[in-house]
């Protein structure tokens, strides 16, 4: 069955805050093996110019993944998850998420198209702190490959 398309514009407001923690930046650093000090060390942090120990880059999959699979969850969307692969992901960070913010996530989904026997969802993300101001843009693109595929 393919994807509504009626979901390209659909908006997914903040369902709570995620609080970030010195111990949850050093797991994730931990569990994708980078072994850089800002990451862990508070003092190397401060050093570099930061407020507190930082997230790895890609540590805010912790939030958006969540908010993503709520989204294709919807029975009424169509998606097929068994036939789903990802397609792309991006980060476009405004500052690096330290520890001691307090995140929400706000989705859209922006656009819903079938091409060559497969439907494509692009999804977008904004994440922003305690004061409301914009940490980081994601994206994400998922494949529904086709029955066909």
């Amino acid at each position: 069955m393919p994807l509504d398309q009626s979901f390209a514009g659909r908006e997914y407001p903040p369902a709570g805050t995620y609080s970030v923690s010195r111990e949850k930046i050093r797991e994730f650093a931990d569990a994708i093996g980078d072994p850089n000090p800002v990451y862990r060390d508070p003092a190397a942090a401060r050093a570099a110019g930061h407020p507190d120990v930082i997230a790895p880059p890609t540590f805010l999959t912790i939030v958006n993944l969540p908010k993503i699979n709520g989204i294709v969850e919807d029975p009424a969307l169509g998606l097929d998850y068994s036939r789903m692969v990802h397609g792309d992901q991006g980060f476009r960070y405004e500052r690096p998420v330290h520890a001691g913010d307090e995140l929400e996530i706000a989705a859209r989904i922006d656009s819903v198209m079938s091409r060559a026997g497969n439907d494509f969802i692009n999804l977008r993300a904004e994440i922003t702190d305690a004061d409301g101001k914009l940490v980081c843009t994601t994206r994400a693109q998922l494949v529904v490959r086709g029955e066909d595929a």
